[in-house]
């Protein structure tokens, strides 16, 4: 991109007529996401190879990146990546922002190298808390020990593109990915030329052309993106797997402000791939589809339940085969619904239906009884289960979603029940609501149960499972007619079909989010069923399904 201003002063020197060109043109033009005298107050981005605090053997190591981005940052990433090798470490990000054409130059390594990326801190083994990448802690070989955190941690303006590099991206609840416009930073220099003309035949000929001098005449900016830029940054996205819907939430804030994105709009679009939990840290790898439960690793994959024989036709209920997509998956129990309430709560925020268990032909009459006694009051469903019957599940999600209510995965456990009983009928109360409390922590709802899940309004999840599983071809016109009524993208059924008719297909949340199954992340610190999110629900009560993308200014993100 150049931009350039010019005039011609002419003086006649004998038979040669010389002119000195001025001009004024954007050298050294840098794309930026703040304001230059903004930039001086943070230090350049740094990367320091850092090895876990926190455990003893074979502990994960990762690049913490933090401080602002600039022309110079993607040449020191690459020092440190030929440092590493070929080894796959995270690259852990805390920054404000920088440079656009750097951070597109970042993301592109990071992809080539196979890398993935996370929004976090990294504090150094002995540093002060005002200091916590202490020169001291590092070791002369530029490596160092220490730890990652979420809270606080920030990746702002030119990071998310950065950050967008990595084939898997996550981040937390309770930390920040901030985008705004694009400002395009240029400095204005005047160059004077020496230019030699003679005169042929009445007309002027140049003969020679020599820069003579160059001086500064000032500084511009423009929040507008041209053609150019705005094709780089398109094509970027792509290349990279985020939806272009990036470009309207950049575009709703200016450079003076943060467009902070909630999580649920971050996996939509593709900034993360996925949410840590609470007991997941940034810079922990990905965990692979064999890793063990004791792996160091985020996303640990579901323990598969063990596959029960089919029964005999003999001894199971009379009933059309291909009603049960999941005959063949373990039987726990027919579903129950328990009325629940926990105790730390007030009014109808802390009521909430558990359905827990295999979904039978006769588990509609059961929720159908329990919600004549609700009255109307549109209490959450909070539902774990392996799957069932295909048609019991269409028609729980049609009184579902008839009632207006929301649903949710979560395991509930009662107070004195042991925990390989967690609701243990003698702590159910023979009447009333059954005081307990709910957890999204290692629930799930796999196969059938995900048709019920997905009838919500809304629906929302938040560190559980959920699984998909392959329909039989008889069942094909009512999964499209089904999902077309709950508003669920059609891609659902190609998921499906991905997995067979014995297995679990486990999706991530944001694959959820994406194709509509869920529609919203349950925050950190917040339970499923704890709070109601209808149009009726207390200004106080924390709505995460209804969530918008947040504006604050920069400044008091600083403060």
């Amino acid at each position: 991109m150049r931009f350039a201003d010019s005039f011609l002063v002419k003086c006649l020197f004998s038979r040669l007529l010389l002119v000195f060109l001025l001009l004024i043109l954007p050298i050294g033009a840098a794309t930026s996401q703040a304001a230059e005298e903004k930039k001086a107050a943070h230090p350049p981005m740094n990367f320091i190879l850092v090895r876990s605090l926190l455990c003893q053997e074979n502990c994960p190591e990762w690049i913490s990146a933090e401080g602002r981005i600039t022309s110079d940052t993607p040449a020191r990433l690459r020092k440190i990546l030929k440092k590493i090798g070929g080894r796959k470490l995270p690259v852990v990000f805390r920054s404000e922002g920088g440079d656009v054409d750097a951070a597109y130059a970042m993301g592109r390594m990071i992809r080539k190298a196979g890398l993935e990326t996370a929004v976090g801190g990294t504090r150094l083994n002995d540093c002060p808390v005002g200091d916590m990448r202490c020169e001291t802690a590092i070791a002369k070989d530029g490596g160092a020990v220490g730890y990652t955190y979420s809270s606080g941690a920030y990746c702002f303006s030119a990071c998310p593109l950065a950050l967008a590099g990595g084939v898997s991206r996550v981040s937390s609840q309770w930390a920040f990915i901030g985008v705004h416009q694009i400002t395009t930073v240029y400095n204005k220099v005047r160059v004077s030329y020496r230019i030699e003309y003679k005169i042929v035949n009445g007309k002027k000929k140049e003969i020679s052309r020599k820069e003579v001098g160059r001086k500064m005449a000032g500084q511009g900016s423009s929040t507008k993106l041209g053609k150019k830029s705005t094709a780089a940054l398109t094509a970027y996205l792509k290349e990279m797997g985020v939806s272009e819907d990036v470009i309207g939430l950049m575009m709703s804030a200016t450079p003076d402000n943060i467009n902070i994105v909630p999580a649920t709009e971050a996996l939509r679009t593709g900034l993360i791939t996925d949410m840590l939990s609470y007991n997941e840290w940034p810079g922990m790898p990905l965990c692979a589809p064999d890793a063990a439960a004791e792996a160091v690793c985020h996303s640990h994959p579901v323990a598969e339940a063990p596959v029960v024989a089919k029964a005999p036709v003999s001894q199971a209920p009379a009933q059309d085969a291909s009603a049960d997509t999941s005959e063949t998956l373990p039987r726990t129990r027919p579903m129950d619904f328990l009325l629940m309430s926990n105790g730390n709560c007030q009014e109808e925020c802390t009521l909430w239906i558990s359905a827990d268990g295999d979904i039978t032909p006769d588990t509609p009459a059961r929720l159908e009884a329990i919600l004549k006694t609700l009255g109307g009051r549109k209490l959450p469903v909070v539902l774990q289960s392996y799957g069932g019957d295909l048609d019991a599940a269409f028609a729980m999600g049609r009184m579902i979603r008839a009632a207006g209510l929301e649903t949710s995965i979560g395991r509930t456990q009662l107070p004195n029940c042991p925990k390989l009983d967690p609701r243990c009928i003698a702590s159910i109360a023979k009447s009333g609501p059954t005081e307990g409390e709910v957890f999204a922590g290692r629930a799930y709802c796999l196969s059938t149960c995900t048709v019920v899940l997905t009838s919500g309004t809304p629906r929302i999840v938040g560190y559980s499972a959920i699984g998909l599983v392959r329909p039989t071809a008889a069942e094909y016109t009512k999964f499209f007619a089904y999902f077309d009524e709950m508003g669920v993208r059609a891609e659902t059924y190609e998921t499906m079909m991905f997995a067979t008719s014995i297995e679990q297909g486990n999706i991530l949340r944001s694959q959820a989010l994406d194709l509509g199954i869920i529609n919203g992340i349950i925050p950190y610190g917040e339970e499923p069923g704890l709070h109601v999110c209808g149009p009726d629900a207390k200004e106080s009560l924390r709505c995460p399904g209804n969530r918008k993308a947040e504006i604050v200014s920069a400044a008091a993100l600083a403060n």
